[in-house]
């Protein structure tokens, strides 16, 4: 919208000299704004409303005549009759949408900020940053209804942190923003001057006025040192009250808006970590009514909390006792826990969900991530895991968690399909997995073999018919690399005598993955010892484990698993499971 604005609101694009001077005449010659613009009151009460019938010309409109209807300064400049009829014009979708969303919020916001000292009015400036969308999010990041970004959010209280993010709470962004807008109204002795500098910086506007000598904003805003975009936003805030308060007034139809209901909602009081999802079913509605009601909440779940302070979950109103009554009645094997995992160079989504009894899909899903082939390093990544006691009790919460995840869409990728964390760009695009490389070298075959998805050193080495200790020594790996390898790493050997025919995976495969650079940190799943052949084990299935995770603990190949245990679909896998591992099946 910014970019059409920029080209509709042309700063050199003056109304007819007739319309300036009517304007003009019109601000100038109300009394309240000479008291207005002095600082000596500000108006507040209800007043009646004025029928205004159909503007059909702004240089005749007397804004005089509602000025009494709002408690902040209005007048009508050329900036200010340029955005009215960018807002019937070019603008008139999102102002659509804005005042559509604006019946759900401003009921709510707006005794925030008269409890907070504000005129009730200040809730237009809500309208032009966000359109009253708390998922809104500029491209300076700042975030919310209110637009906060993340330092000045924290400076007024407003948590940002791996579980929430207060700057898309609607009713704790408008009590901070009433605070931020107090302080600068304080500093700068005018409204628009702190509107001005909500959008700019209150520093900035400060030395203005002090070069200017002036306090009068249209006066600052004439000449040099604002933006563009400062320069429209107090005209831009003072056109949306005044066509929000008279829709038909200003061309609007009631048909053209689909008013929502105002936010209504109970509080309830949890301190374990709480699945979304569980509430819902608890308040009898959905998932997703209950994240709407919770936009601050960065997971599917509650944040841990303390009796002391326990956090306060939004559910629909008249459903808190229910709700209470509900919680108290889930037996711990369905509770689920949270565990933190800071992303380290190697991981991959399966290899955490091994490492902590989980589920990829239940990670996806409460990290929201629709994807997963490639983790950040340094990201933080919310795990669902079974309580101690909902294990001790054989529960299965997160059986029923990966379930509710996959009906949402969330698949995980398959391990052959994961990129290592930390894996350069040109390794991203395309792992060398499978023999990529056979040579001959004085006589003797080299191979250059990509591990892939569930490859131990020993599977590798009985494929070559080598032993471990030799592809150590090709590629200089310590011991540690008996633990596991990474997917796509690239590793030199010299297959022994009876090693069967060597596939070459063809050259696509390779992409511009750099087969010179051998060997990358190895993963820190450990590997059991493999079944030694012709004398099969049973591994008991736990709960979150996959076939390609006990793959990689014996050291096997997860069609090794399906082959001797007669599986056709991988996930037909269920915990409590026995899998036979090694020799053939009966």
């Amino acid at each position: 919208m910014r970019a059409l604005e920029d080209a509709v609101l042309d700063p050199a694009a003056k109304p007819s000299p007739e319309v300036l001077r009517s304007v003009r005449a019109l601000g100038t010659a109300s009394p309240l704004r000479a008291r207005l613009e002095d600082g000596a009151e500000v108006l507040s009460g209800e007043e009646p409303v004025v029928d205004l019938g159909l503007i059909t010309d702004l240089s005749t409109f007397d804004v005089g005549a509602v000025a009494p209807q709002y408690d902040i300064p209005v007048e009508m400049q050329p900036q200010v009759a340029q955005y009215i009829q960018f807002f019937q014009g070019p603008g008139r979708k999102w102002f659509r949408k804005w005042m559509s969303r604006s019946t759900r919020y401003i009921p709510l916001m707006t005794p925030l900020l008269e409890r907070g000292g504000l005129p009730r009015d200040t809730v237009y400036l809500a309208m032009i940053e966000s359109g009253f969308s708390p998922g809104a999010t500029s491209w300076a990041r700042a975030a919310g209804p209110w637009q906060f970004i993340a330092t000045t959010g924290r400076r007024f209280g407003l948590r940002q942190d791996f579980w929430v993010d207060e700057r898309r709470d609607p009713l704790k962004a408008t009590v901070a923003a009433g605070r931020y807008l107090n302080e600068l109204h304080g500093a700068l002795g005018h409204w628009y001057l702190a509107w001005a500098g909500y959008n700019a910086g209150g520093e900035k506007l400060r030395r203005m006025v002090e070069r200017r000598g002036t306090r009068d904003f249209w006066a600052i805003s004439d000449g040099k040192g604002l933006a563009k975009e400062t320069k429209h936003y107090v005209p831009k805030l003072i056109a949306c009250a005044l066509v929000a308060k008279h829709p038909r007034a200003f061309g609007f139809s009631e048909d053209e808006f689909d008013f929502q209901q105002p936010l209504e909602f109970d509080e309830v009081p949890v301190v374990e970590p709480t699945d979304l999802d569980v509430l819902a079913r608890a308040a009898g509605t959905t998932t997703e009514r209950i994240h709407d009601l919770n936009p601050e909440l960065r997971r599917w779940c509650t944040p841990p909390a303390s009796a002391a302070r326990p956090y306060l979950v939004k559910v629909p109103s008249g459903t808190k006792d229910t709700v209470v009554a509900a919680l108290a009645r889930i037996p711990a094997s369905e509770r689920l826990t949270y565990r933190i995992h800071h992303v380290r160079k190697g991981d991959t989504l399966s290899r955490i969900a091994l490492q902590y009894r989980s589920a990829p899909e239940a990670i996806l899903q409460f990290n929201r991530l629709r994807s997963a082939k490639t983790l950040r390093i340094n990201s933080e990544l919310a795990i669902p895991v079974p309580s101690a006691r909902a294990l001790a009790e054989g529960g299965h919460g997160l059986e029923r968690q990966v379930a509710r995840a996959r009906a949402q869409g969330y698949v995980a990728p398959a391990p052959d399909e994961e990129v290592p964390a930390g894996t350069r760009t040109g390794r991203a695009r395309a792992l060398a997995q499978g023999t990529v490389k056979s040579e001959v070298v004085d006589g003797k075959t080299r191979v250059q073999y990509g591990v892939q998805s569930g490859d131990s050193l020993w599977t590798i080495a009985q494929r070559f018919n080598v032993s471990v200790e030799q592809i150590q020594t090709w590629n200089n790996l310590g011991k540690k690399a008996r633990k596991g390898l990474q997917v796509g790493t690239v590793l030199t050997v010299w297959p022994g005598p009876a090693a069967g025919p060597i596939e070459v995976t063809p050259a696509a495969v390779l992409a511009k993955a750099d087969v010179s650079a051998t060997v990358v940190q190895p993963a820190k799943t450990t590997a059991a010892a493999p079944a030694p052949a012709g004398k099969p084990g049973i591994h008991q299935v736990a709960e979150g484990e996959t076939l390609w995770s006990v793959a990689q603990q014996y050291g096997v190949s997860v069609d090794d698993l399906k082959r001797w245990n007669r599986i056709r679909h991988a996930r037909s896998l269920r915990p409590g499971l026995s899998l036979r591992v090694g020799g053939p099946p009966d």
